[in-house]
């Protein structure tokens, strides 16, 4: 479905859901998108199941955006389907790296060391970037970690947190407020805007966190 938001943007929307194959055809469009670009297009964002191009409104229609964004749709195939990378996180869980560990164990009725289990035992697809520079939203989260953001939010939270919120998991960039469950630390750095590639994470990585004691990360 594609339909206006705005008086200059258009949301493409292909699916309901979090779900791989939905957010592959995603950023797939978004490449297309990007190999065929045309004037008076500013921007393209991908979520988890949409897709929204902003556009100057002086130089295009809703209806030129609209039958563009359709024809590249049409023409969508595998061959604009990145090859994901599989990147290990190494994370040093609870105590000061992760504040809300416990928290999280007591209000499942288990240990901490399940939610590490738990967390570190399945592989998570990185299914869209924002909130902050380099910000990876992974999913999905195993149910039993399934946690509502804190009802208040801190106003600091340590660049390379691993934290829960809903059924996602994600890694904070940089030092910045934060709503989401902290259960541990990665030493490795997400976001470098001295860099040619300045993210550590693309969507449709495959991420697998390794948990490590204090003297190996």
């Amino acid at each position: 479905m594609l339909k206006p938001l705005g008086d200059s943007a258009l949301l493409v929307e292909l699916g309901a859901e979090i779900n791989p194959a939905i957010n592959q055809r995603v950023h797939a469009l978004n490449a297309l998108l990007h190999a065929n670009i045309i004037a008076g297009i500013i921007e393209t964002i991908p979520a988890y199941c949409t897709l929204l191009i902003h556009y100057d409104p002086l130089q295009l229609t809703f209806d030129q955006v609209t039958h563009w964004a359709l024809d590249k749709l049409n023409q969508l195939d595998d061959s604009y389907h990145r090859t994901p990378r599989r990147i290990e996180v190494p994370v040093r869980y609870g105590n000061a790296f992760g504040p809300d560990l416990e928290a999280v164990a007591a209000s499942k009725g288990i240990s901490p060391a399940d939610v590490i289990q738990i967390h570190s035992a399945r592989e998570y697809t990185v299914y869209m970037m924002g909130f902050t520079p380099g910000f990876p939203y992974l999913g999905t989260l195993d149910e039993r970690l399934i946690m509502p953001r804190l009802e208040t939010p801190r106003t600091s939270v340590r660049a390379g947190t691993v934290a829960i919120a809903g059924s996602q998991t994600g890694i904070y960039p940089l030092d910045s407020p934060g709503g989401w469950q902290l259960i541990g630390w990665t030493p490795l750095k997400l976001f470098d805007p001295t860099s040619t590639s300045p993210f550590l994470f693309s969507p449709s990585d495959i991420v697998k966190f390794i948990p490590v004691e204090d003297d190996h990360a």
